[in-house]
């Protein structure tokens, strides 16, 4: 039986202290106003302006929050669904179907992984503005339906949870290739999809280079709101961070929410490798 360690649960306080430190003194900021933030010693108690300052947020004509929250949760949602569904499919391919070119194609997968995002901006704009989506919420959302990481995880994954030979009894019985899929394969690979879709989400919802590069002034995601709501010659340090903490918030409920599924499903797929 495992002795409880003290120094354990000193390091675990230490490491959520750390954790949702920032976040608290985020809530903290949000509730106060600019001559409070920028005073010595900082305050670390909550104040009584969160609520008006999350309203001159959403009040605020320029930077259209409410609509940029809206806009994230579609763009990151759809891409979320898009990469797993994508990234399933292709893996299960490469890891169990034996077809000619498999190990060049994955090759080709990986090599893209090794290609910087920012080599890729200027073409991508020019074939988004070609194709009549630069502007909109397509632009955002097309070119990451796919993603070479997934592809390459969901198939290491599958090469170890999924026995050949529970593959080949399928065969027998006379289950066609997307019966295994949807019958077999996916289910195995719910853990792997679960982490690999909040690593998705995470990354669509925190992206803001290429959104602030091709979305136009109507269409702005979270993160370019926010950079709106820094813009200026003056900052107003309470309204950024109430913006920051509204922008961080979805994240925290969806790892909330979706966290011990994830860590559960990680844990059963490690049982069953």
């Amino acid at each position: 039986m495992r002795t409880k360690n003290p120094l354990m649960y000193v390091g675990l306080s230490a490491v959520v202290l750390l954790s949702v430190g920032p976040l608290y003194f985020m809530l903290v900021m949000a509730s106060r106003v600019n001559d409070e933030i920028v005073a010595l010693p900082p305050p670390f108690s909550l104040g009584g302006e969160l609520f008006p300052n999350l309203d001159r947020v959403f009040g605020n004509a320029d930077v259209l929050f409410g609509q940029a929250l809206l806009n994230s949760l579609l763009v990151a949602s759809v891409a979320t669904v898009c990469v797993v569904v994508t990234s399933s499919l292709a893996g299960f391919a490469f890891a169990k179907l034996k077809f000619r070119g498999r190990n060049a194609l994955l090759l080709f997968v990986i090599g893209t992984m090794m290609v910087p995002v920012q080599l890729g901006l200027i073409p991508l704009y020019m074939l988004m503005t070609k194709l009549g989506l630069s502007g909109g919420l397509p632009s955002v959302t097309l070119p990451f339906v796919v993603a070479g990481f997934g592809v390459f995880m969901m198939r290491q994954f599958a090469e170890q949870a999924i026995p050949d030979e529970m593959i080949e009894a399928a065969r027998v019985d006379g289950a066609s290739t997307f019966r295994i899929f949807f019958s077999i394969v996916f289910p195995a690979l719910r853990p792997a999809a679960a982490v690999l879709g909040l690593l998705t989400f995470m990354e669509r919802w925190n992206d803001f280079l290429w959104p602030y590069l091709t979305l136009d002034a109507e269409h702005p995601t979270v993160q370019v709101a926010l950079s709106r709501l820094s813009s200026g010659y003056y900052s107003d340090q309470s309204l950024i961070m109430a913006g920051t903490f509204i922008g961080t918030l979805p994240l925290v409920v969806v790892f909330i929410v979706f966290g011990r599924q994830i860590i559960g499903g990680i844990m059963e797929g490690g049982l069953k490798a």
